[in-house]
């Protein structure tokens, strides 16, 4: 494996603009948000001062009771230790419980969560960081992470769903039986079938068999992972929960931000509700409020003022954060520095910033993970021979198409060159236009309109009928353009870890975290 490159986010034209202007300190408001030594010293004397021992005590128990079936680490041991202390402090990413973790850049942001820490531990010698991974158990969207895909198959499993997704028992297993089929002869290929075979054997939940397959991929890094679906933990966070059923206040302290976030960018991520939270019973159902009582979404379910204020305060489990109040929460019981997430997560955090502030809450900083390409040597030969560079297929590869198509084209040239001569002559004719009656001058211009068109138009002709001349030289473009982006989308978004481990194992991983960047948000592309 070697590295041929590391592209910062800024040179690539389909990261966000919000994103960019966010890493370049741009935005108002977030410039202390961002990735620097200072920040982060910042942010430690922050989170000394607002999280207490008694909420370390907590965390600990929490995170030794919910690992308690797992075989850890003597680094993860150690971290559990250092939690309680209070000169330890957690970097942070989350994900979905994706069927044997989804796509790849799952394991690119724990990776990099992992070496943010081993980072701040060179810089700040005397404070410890825990890298933790923050299980997104209560989603209840079950078709968004019931499969994975492979270079070569599709696998999914089918289940009954509607509640938390880290509560369904697994019962069926046939994908493993397939998986098997394609990976049985890889060289690493026994040891994928062990870790799926292990995670996902009937009866366990979700949240089980992703907890386990992390553990066996982590372990050694000292990653400790945390489920929210936890009564202890939201025993901390019921006097948020408890304002935000009577005065919908995350929906009130972000409107200034999102209000300048949608003028300025078009958009935002995820629009607050007037209530941002679900409840759990059977099923994970939005609560709404209808001016008298508090309606379960697609429940008959009903709670006056008084009701569900106690239903809140003797069984908090039974609330659920969505998308926008699950950051709160996960602040709020975390000692935490940082949260490493991809492009959307950001963008949605940053809505926040004056919600936090209203909760009395630090706002973190916020690290847009790094992002990773593997592509095969002959691959990379092949895009060399035709001229071209690996950057050139994360721009407009249309345009970068049509220029390889026509280059050194005869016709074209001799177009350009008439096209030139008609607008020079256009502007001389024009000059002497201005000096008569003005509808004279009007019609020049509209003919020079007229005539600049139809060089368009032959130009475009002439572009069509070279790709038919030219098929062949086409369709070896096309076929690299989906070697390197797969599905017509980033590689990372598309295969399973699996691509990569069955051929290098764990020296694989170790690669991947070498390589990562944790300073800066690039995307790095390694021929294999």
């Amino acid at each position: 494996m070697k590295t041929i490159n590391k592209i910062s986010f800024n040179d690539i034209e389909s990261i966000p603009q919000l994103v960019k202007d966010f890493l370049n300190q741009k935005i108002e408001g977030f410039e202390n948000s961002t990735f620097s030594l200072d920040h982060f010293k910042d942010q430690i004397n922050l989170k000394q001062n607002s999280f207490t021992l008694g909420q370390r005590q907590i965390l600990s128990d929490v995170l030794q009771e919910q690992l308690s079936a797992l075989t850890l680490s003597s680094k993860q041991k150690e971290n559990l230790g250092n939690l309680k202390q209070p000169n330890t402090f957690t970097i942070t990413t989350g994900h979905q419980l994706n069927l044997f973790s989804g796509p790849v850049f799952f394991v690119y942001k724990i990776l990099q969560t992992i070496k943010t820490c081993a980072y701040l531990k060179e810089n700040f010698p005397d404070f410890n960081f825990v890298p933790i991974y923050w299980m997104a158990s209560e989603d209840h969207d079950f078709a968004e992470i019931n499969h994975f895909k492979t270079e070569n198959n599709y696998y999914e499993i089918n289940e009954k769903s509607g509640g938390p997704v880290g509560r369904i028992t697994i019962s069926d297993t046939f994908f493993i039986s397939e998986f098997e089929k394609e990976f049985k002869d890889s060289v690493f290929g026994t040891e994928l079938i062990l870790m799926m075979k292990e995670a996902y054997k009937v009866g366990n939940t979700l949240t089980e068999a992703i907890k386990t397959l992390v553990n066996r991929l982590f372990s050694e890094f000292g990653l400790l992972i945390m489920d929210g679906d936890s009564k202890e933990l939201k025993e901390q966070i019921k006097d948020i929960f408890k304002d935000e059923l009577m005065h919908f206040s995350l929906q009130k302290n972000s409107k200034e931000k999102v209000d300048f976030l949608t003028e300025k960018y078009g958009k935002v991520q995820v629009n607050p509700r007037e209530i941002n939270l679900f409840y759990l019973s059977e099923t994970r159902d939005r609560i709404d409020f209808d001016g008298e009582k508090y309606n379960i979404v697609d429940t008959d379910k009903r709670f006056s003022r008084e009701e569900i204020l106690h239903e809140l305060e003797h069984n908090p489990e039974r609330f659920s954060p969505n998308a926008l109040m699950r950051p709160v929460y996960q602040e709020k019981v975390l000692p935490n520095l940082a949260y490493i997430g991809g492009n959307a997560e950001i963008m949605y955090w940053l809505e926040l910033k004056d919600y936090f502030a209203a909760v009395n809450i630090p706002f973190p900083v916020l690290i847009p993970r790094n992002s990773m390409l593997f592509i095969k040597e002959k691959t990379v030969g092949k895009i060399e021979k035709l001229d071209l560079n690996i950057e050139d297929f994360f721009g407009s590869f249309t345009a970068i198409t049509n220029q390889k198509i026509l280059k050194n084209n005869s016709i074209l040239s001799l177009l350009e060159e008439k096209e030139i001569l008609l607008e020079k002559g256009f502007s001389e004719l024009r000059s002497i236009a201005e000096t008569t009656e003005r509808s004279f001058g009007d019609m020049v211009t509209a003919e020079e309109v007229r005539q600049l068109k139809s060089f368009k138009r032959m130009k475009k002709r002439l572009l069509h009928a070279e790709k038919i001349k030219q098929s062949e030289l086409l369709e070896r473009l096309e076929k690299l353009f989906l070697d390197v982006h797969p599905s017509k989308t980033w590689q990372e978004r598309v295969y399973n870890f699996s691509v990569f481990f069955s051929d290098y194992g764990y020296s694989w991983l170790e690669n991947c975290w070498e390589e990562m960047v944790v300073q800066e948000s690039k995307l790095i592309i390694v021929a294999i």
